[in-house]
């Protein structure tokens, strides 16, 4: 089996350099992010230190010693009422994309979510971005908005999808 010596861990800052090539190998193909230039691990600090393991985790999924994907938990919004929802962000390596890495992740994301307080997972997902609206779908997340033509995309409008699940 592909995945049988893998391992899903909280990611380190020793991670965030591989963490940031999977996401800018992205940013070409304009389908996953809205980041229209690759960046920097610097440009990530922040984010990585808002990721902490008994709220909103930041994980790496490891296949052989190496970083195969991540997943990432965000704050949904930063009133209180809103605690109990997160956004989920899911980058898979080049060359582990549709191996099943991104189930691997949403599984577990699903089986933490009552550890983490999480009673509503939420995507923004762009409306060309079938892998990514299909995983979903098969975790059973439902179309929950639309928001038409919100991204630029080189001179394209793109939509975002807003997917989610109760959880």
């Amino acid at each position: 089996m592909k995945w049988q010596k893998s391992s899903i861990e909280d990611a380190t800052l020793e991670d965030l350099p591989g963490i940031v090539a999977i996401y800018n190998s992205t940013v070409p193909g304009r389908m996953v992010t809205a980041d229209l230039e690759p960046v920097s691990v610097e440009d990530r600090l922040n984010w990585f230190h808002e990721h902490g393991s008994g709220h909103r985790p930041l994980w790496v999924l490891r296949k052989d010693g190496k970083i195969a994907a991540w997943l990432s938990f965000q704050s949904f919004h930063e009133r209180p009422a809103y605690n109990g929802t997160a956004e989920i962000s899911i980058y898979v390596g080049e060359e582990h994309r549709g191996s099943g890495a991104g189930s691997l992740l949403v599984g577990k994301a699903l089986e933490e979510c009552g550890r983490l307080g999480i009673s509503n997972l939420v995507g923004l997902v762009f409306g060309h971005n079938g892998p990514s609206l299909g995983l979903l779908e098969k975790f059973g997340f439902e179309r929950w908005g639309l928001l038409p033509g919100v991204a630029d995309m080189d001179g394209i409008l793109r939509d975002l999808v807003i997917v989610g699940r109760k959880v």
